[in-house]
């Protein structure tokens, strides 16, 4: 077997397999790995671990902006009301993002419960969305006491597959909530096509996803709505704070009337009263001057967390038993709020999925298995059983959600997904050689883990 003929997959295989003793040094200095001292002994067997350093911290503070944020609270103008940032914010979000109309809100999660209310989302419908997501994708859809129906995930993608989405429908479906879930966007011409047949609205949940593009477009301005996230974790980062994406002016008007205690904005008619329903979900005026700091530095960010994606890719495909995310056709740009792979634990001597998570943390790389089967979360069944829905949907239809609430594809993704937090992609080339070093180093000593 020559040694030019090789893969870096298959060179590893066969020198972990014990044969062509002569080339053991060729695939390990490709990953940055100088020595057969390295791959030795796992650290969590009480071997030197490939990484001591520390990983970047998230989020970052930029102090220009306390100048700012000071005059406000001194002020006295800390609510929207009666200042002007969260309207400048909005103008700037709007711009950057490619959308006719932005509204910033308290969270994501009033964000989504915003847009399902203004598209009509009410009690006794249902609505179709990812079930590999954070729980307010779907815990929003019960508030509005609508019945979430999960369609399953492509475990290649991590994301909602569009082909399962036709058998889903029903006589009650209203809308379909399609999840850019850790940057990686969608599917949106699958999603939009079946949405289309059907006359369902769709709202993206893109609060992982700021700048992340779908055939060149920024996703959250390719449905109906498209709503985001700025708790703390986020790329763009406020505590909290949400926003919705509009490119209708009249639905972005009852959005923001809705989100300010039904008062009429916009083109909306002035009646005398109270004639609109509302909650009051507005950002405040500290959160947006956050915001607007914050933007200054997100694009390039993103630049550095996408170089160090595709870097990472390309090292990872060659480990065996590592495969990481595969974009969704028509996905032009992810933006990795969290960067993730399947481990295939066949391909590490059968050791499970949370060994090899231990041992990836004890070689100094933080790193947890993503989102569970949250289709069988107990907050599910509590609802199911409220005294609510049960006058709301027939013991029939309820029976039949749980007979039909099954997704092998969504399992095998919540089974086998690892995940890497999104600061980590702030590092260097060489940050991204201790992640795939500190792998393969377990890949060469897995049979130490059974």
């Amino acid at each position: 077997m020559r040694l030019s003929k090789l893969t870096r997959r298959q060179a590893i295989t066969v020198s972990s397999a014990g044969l062509a003793g002569a080339m053991l040094g060729f695939p390990f200095r490709s990953f940055g790995i100088n020595s057969r001292r390295q791959l030795k002994k796992l650290a969590l067997n009480g071997g030197e671990k490939v990484r001591s350093a520390s990983w970047p911290q998230w989020p970052y503070w930029d102090q220009t902006a306390e100048p700012g944020i000071l005059d406000m609270f001194r002020s006295g103008r800390w609510w929207r009301g009666s200042g002007e940032y969260v309207a400048e914010f909005e103008k700037k979000y709007a711009e950057l993002m490619g959308a006719r109309r932005c509204l910033a809100t308290a969270s994501g999660t009033t964000a989504l419960m915003t847009a399902l209310h203004v598209l009509g989302v009410d009690a006794g419908d249902e609505v179709l969305v990812s079930p590999y997501t954070f729980i307010a994708t779907y815990n929003v859809i019960f508030e509005s006491k609508a019945l979430p129906v999960f369609v399953d995930s492509d475990p290649e993608t991590f994301l909602i597959d569009p082909k399962k989405i036709e058998a889903k429908i029903t006589e009650r479906t209203v809308a379909v909530v399609p999840v850019h879930i850790y940057g990686l966007p969608a599917d949106m011409d699958g999603v939009n096509n079946a949405a289309k047949a059907h006359g369902l609205k769709v709202i993206e949940d893109a609060c992982q996803a700021w700048l992340a593009e779908y055939r060149g477009k920024r996703v959250g301005s390719l449905g109906d709505l498209g709503c985001f996230s700025f708790q703390n974790s986020k790329h763009l980062a406020s505590g909290e704070g949400g926003a919705i994406l509009g490119n209708d002016e009249d639905i972005m008007d009852r959005c923001n009337a809705y989100h300010n205690c039904g008062r009429p904005y916009g083109r909306m008619k002035r009646l005398q009263g109270n004639p609109y329903n509302g909650m009051n979900f507005r950002m405040q005026q500290s959160q947006a001057l956050i915001l607007i700091s914050q933007m200054k530095r997100i694009e390039k960010d993103n630049d550095i967390r996408l170089s160090n994606a595709l870097y990472l890719d390309k090292k990872l495909k060659e480990i065996p038993g590592i495969v990481p995310y595969r974009l969704a056709e028509g996905a032009t740009r992810a933006v990795y709020h969290m960067y993730p792979f399947r481990f295939i634990s066949e391909e590490f001597g059968n050791i499970s999925r949370d060994k090899f998570i231990k041992a990836l943390n004890a070689e100094g790389i933080p790193c947890n298995s993503g989102y569970g089967r949250q289709n069988m979360d107990g907050l599910i069944e509590e609802q199911l059983n409220s005294k609510g829905f049960k006058r709301l949907f027939p013991e029939s239809r309820l029976k039949r959600w749980r007979d039909e609430n099954q997704l092998p594809g969504n399992d095998k993704l919540c089974d086998q997904a690892v995940t890497f937090y999104q600061s980590m992609l702030l590092g260097s080339k060489s940050d991204m050689d201790d992640i795939a070093n500190a792998i393969l180093k377990i890949y060469e000593n897995r049979n130490s883990l059974v």
